[in-house]
């Protein structure tokens, strides 16, 4: 029976069908490619996949390379009702006390996003995981109404079992908690940690369940967003997930840097406005929980917010424009911070017309970095940034995980998003834009401070790195727009 199955393919009429089903397969999918019209950069990088893998090329188009562009996450009713719920107040962008350009800014972010501008909040920044943990369990405990928390990784280690230890503390105590994960980000936790919470009261879901990890179609869009909402007065954001690293280093770095914030004002809302459509993209009935009214004689603070998400069912992408756009218009400096530096051809052209006009731009990058694929392909693009005049700083002491953006003397960005291709395009993202001198002075600040602790590229010496470092980081560049 065997040897008769076997003898099926000695025959050349099945060997030449199954080769002309194989190429046809590789010429549709490389139409497919081409008639979606993308970035010609991308297309290419899929085409050159296609042409020199074939058969891996196929599978990796099918999992990683397929649309959810104007999908929509939320219906039409449900959004004018959350609005209706965050009690937000339209603000006169014009009548803001700013420069044209960061007003215009913020005219960006709402035709985007119809992202409403803030004002007066208190914003405190962590730039290390012990002092933010510190203040979230505080927080946490201090809950009286609701929890709405969301991460990349929750982790099942030291720190996210006190985490989850205080979320079910609450939930016994009649705090509504909802808890959502990143199904592929906290691949490693054990679902028993999960379970522990679900038999507690609290609702959790994973954000794009993959029923099977290695095949499935949903493994490529991932949410990438890190917030919480307690009881719509606090909200936190930035880049740290729920895991021991984000204290202790983890296993590989004696220091994991990373930026979080806090805030407590009405801005709090549009966190909870972004999670509240989450939540309602994976089928729960729409949150409605309440939201304080703020009394604008009596601010927390005096920092202005907007909040910028974006992802792969966004019409446009958000934050890459956001980012673009704020480059160029800037007059003074730009400052970033960010693990991965894989821009797009125009947020490179822009970070070079910059320099070049005499702007004061400086990346910082990690020396060493959690991923050698991404560090090989990031260092590929800081040639044409030195010639540029473009200054490059790598992160000495551990992991650099911060995603931060100071922009002249007005404008900063701190979230989750990375300066790459996965975060502008795959990657679900929050950024929250604030606006405000004594922040982006902050926010300098500890860029500086950081920069202390770095080596500066210099290019006699950048251009002398040994050959095959240059042979890795040209071949992984060309794979960079799929990374």
């Amino acid at each position: 029976m065997y040897n008769s199955w076997l003898s099926v393919f000695d025959n050349p009429w099945v060997g030449w069908t199954l080769t002309a089903i194989y190429v046809l397969s590789i010429i549709i999918t490389i139409g497919v490619i081409l008639a979606e019209n993308r970035n010609p950069v991308k297309s290419l990088a899929w085409v050159t996949v296609l042409v020199f893998f074939p058969a891996v090329g196929v599978v990796l188009y099918i999992f990683f390379g397929r649309s959810i562009k104007n999908t929509r996450m939320i219906s039409r009713r449900n959004r004018r009702r959350l609005k209706r719920q965050l009690h937000s107040r339209p603000v006169d962008l014009n009548k803001l006390d700013f420069s044209r350009e960061t007003i215009h800014e913020a005219r960006l972010a709402h035709s985007l996003t119809s992202a409403g501008f803030f004002p007066d909040n208190a914003v405190t920044v962590f730039t290390n995981g012990t002092s933010k943990f510190a203040a979230l369990e505080k927080d946490l405990r201090e809950a009286r109404s609701f929890i709405n928390i969301q991460y990349y990784i929750f982790a099942d280690d030291k720190i996210g079992t006190r985490i989850r230890d205080i979320l079910i503390e609450r939930a016994r105590a009649g705090v509504k908690v909802r808890v959502i994960y990143d199904h592929v980000g906290s691949m490693h936790t054990s679902s028993r940690f999960f379970r522990r919470m679900k038999e507690a009261g609290i609702e959790v879901y994973p954000f794009f369940r993959v029923t099977f990890r290695v095949l499935g179609t949903r493994i490529n869009w991932r949410n990438h967003r890190k917030l919480c909402v307690i009881d719509g007065r606090v909200g936190y954001i930035g880049g740290m997930n729920i895991a021991d690293r984000y204290i202790d280093g983890g296993r590989h770095f004696n220091e994991w840097r990373d930026t979080h914030l806090r805030v407590v004002g009405p801005a709090v809302a549009v966190l909870q406005g972004s999670f509240a459509i989450d939540w309602n993209f994976m089928g729960r009935p729409l949150i409605a929980d309440p939201l304080p009214e703020w009394d604008p004689e009596h601010t927390p603070g005096h920092v202005g917010i907007q909040l910028v998400t974006s992802g792969p069912t966004s019409q446009w992408s958000n934050v890459e424009f956001m980012f673009h756009k704020a480059i160029a218009s800037a007059k003074r400096r730009i400052f970033i911070q960010t693990p991965y530096f894989l821009p797009t051809e125009g947020l490179l052209k822009a970070l070079q017309t910059a320099a070049l006009s005499g702007v004061d731009v400086r990346i910082m990058l990690p020396r060493r970095s959690d991923s050698a694929m991404l560090r090989y392909a990031s260092f590929s693009f800081i040639t044409e940034c030195l010639r540029a005049g473009i200054k490059i700083y790598l992160f000495e002491p551990g992991m650099l995980h911060a995603k931060n953006i100071v922009i002249d003397d007005e404008l900063s960005s701190v979230g989750s998003t990375n300066f790459d291709f996965r975060s502008f395009e795959h990657n679900f993202e929050a950024n929250m834009f604030l606006y405000s001198k004594e922040f982006n002075r902050r926010l300098a600040d500890i860029f500086l401070a950081d920069q202390r602790r770095s080596r500066r590229v210099l290019p006699a010496v950048w251009y002398r790195r040994p050959r095959a470092h240059k042979a890795a980081e040209s071949i992984l560049r060309l794979l960079s727009p799929i990374l």
